[in-house]
């Protein structure tokens, strides 16, 4: 079987194909999987890390305020599937099938794909399908979805086929134990993870650098593992050095965390955004979490994503508008206080958890590759 999977500029596009293969490379170990993206996107970090060849094609976001680089962004939506770039993709490697996981990054090659009549599906994790998602789901043979309202957002009569989420292997293969253990962290300590998502988020790092600087450098038996993002890994920096918490041992900052599997499996509470993959991850895991939405999406997709939890007391809320005033610091110290409590929050995110989609994925490829 030959794959092309395409989709980027972040990792909230880019984790589900890589999941997506290596679903595929599990169930069929002779598979040949590359992937297609952009120049400059977040895939050109994780991709070859995961030792796929990556092609790229030219493509770019439309921007939601009136910008100059919509007009190039709106040239290369209408001719950029028509490329040599993108066709000679398809050329030389001959998929038997396309998987995009969305972003305007997987746009070109999977509009020349099903102009060719190669097999194709999409992938929509959110509940709100994006722009990318939309414009193909005439187009592609099957859009697969992870929440059941998705599909009243699409107007197609292709088939709609609710999966769930691709999640890596690695998620939910080692224990709370044995992931400590290989951590190095003590028992006896409550280990914090956070982060904004991979580009980051400025007001979540001011926010968790006050938490730090105020109960976490000091406080006994805490560690707190926080990832800026590298776009704001220099400021971000500045600050907790400004702080003092460069010499602490219970604080440590990152740019990135390549190894969230392993570091959330042994997180005691997490801090993050609320996009529809990360939040599938912490059902599976079971993480007692704070969740705080980007108010910088679409039809604010993330707080909706983040309420159903919450009023599943499945965890905690708190938006971005209230992290001036501490709100962070506050949910934090109510989880801090109790163990009782964030055993609840476990417990309850338990039911958003869908241990089934790779199955479900891997019988939908093997579906498409043989009506074809």
């Amino acid at each position: 079987m030959r794959v092309l999977l395409t989709g980027g500029g972040t990792a909230g596009h880019i984790n589900p194909a890589l999941a997506i293969a290596e679903t595929i490379r599990y169930n069929d170990p002779h598979a040949e999987i590359e992937f297609v993206g952009i120049a400059g996107g977040k895939e050109n970090d994780l991709v070859p890390r995961e030792g796929y060849r990556l092609h790229h094609v030219k493509s770019m976001g439309l921007r939601r305020s009136l910008s100059p680089s919509n007009i190039k962004a709106l040239y290369l939506a209408l001719f950029s599937p028509y490329f040599k770039s993108t066709t000679s993709i398809l050329d030389t490697f001959k998929p038997d099938i396309v998987i995009g996981t969305g972003g305007y990054a997987c746009w070109p090659l999977m509009a020349a794909a099903a102009r060719r009549g190669i097999p194709t599906a999409v992938h929509e994790s959110n509940a709100l399908p994006g722009l990318a998602v939309k414009q193909l789901q005439k187009r592609v043979d099957r859009i697969w979805i992870n929440f059941e309202a998705t599909r009243e957002k699409l107007r197609t009569s292709r088939p709609i086929v609710r999966v769930g989420n691709p999640m890596k292997q690695a998620f939910g293969a080692t224990s709370y134990a044995a992931a400590r253990e290989a951590l190095g962290i003590p028992k006896d300590t409550t280990f914090i993870l956070s982060f904004g998502g991979s580009l980051g988020a400025e007001a979540i790092n001011r926010a968790v650098i006050d938490f730090m600087s105020t109960q976490g450098k000091d406080r006994k038996n805490l560690l707190h593992l926080h990832a800026s993002g590298k776009r704001d890994y220099a400021e971000t920096k500045a600050q907790f050095d400004a702080q003092g918490l460069q010499d602490s041992r219970s604080c440590i900052l990152q740019d990135y965390i390549y190894d969230m599997p392993m570091q959330m499996a042994a997180a005691d509470i997490v801090i993050a955004r609320a996009g529809a993959m990360t939040l599938s991850e912490l059902a599976l895991l079971q993480k007692a979490c704070v969740l705080i939405p980007s108010p910088h999406v679409a039809d604010n997709h993330q707080y909706k994503n983040a309420k159903a939890l919450a009023d599943a007391d499945a965890a905690l809320l708190v938006e971005e508008k209230e992290l001036a005033d501490g709100a962070l610091t506050r949910a934090l110290n109510e989880l801090l206080a109790s163990e009782e409590r964030r055993e609840t929050l476990c417990k309850n995110i338990r039911s958003f958890a869908d241990a089934d989609a790779n199955a479900r994925i891997w019988k939908e490829i093997l579906e498409l590759t043989t009506s074809k």
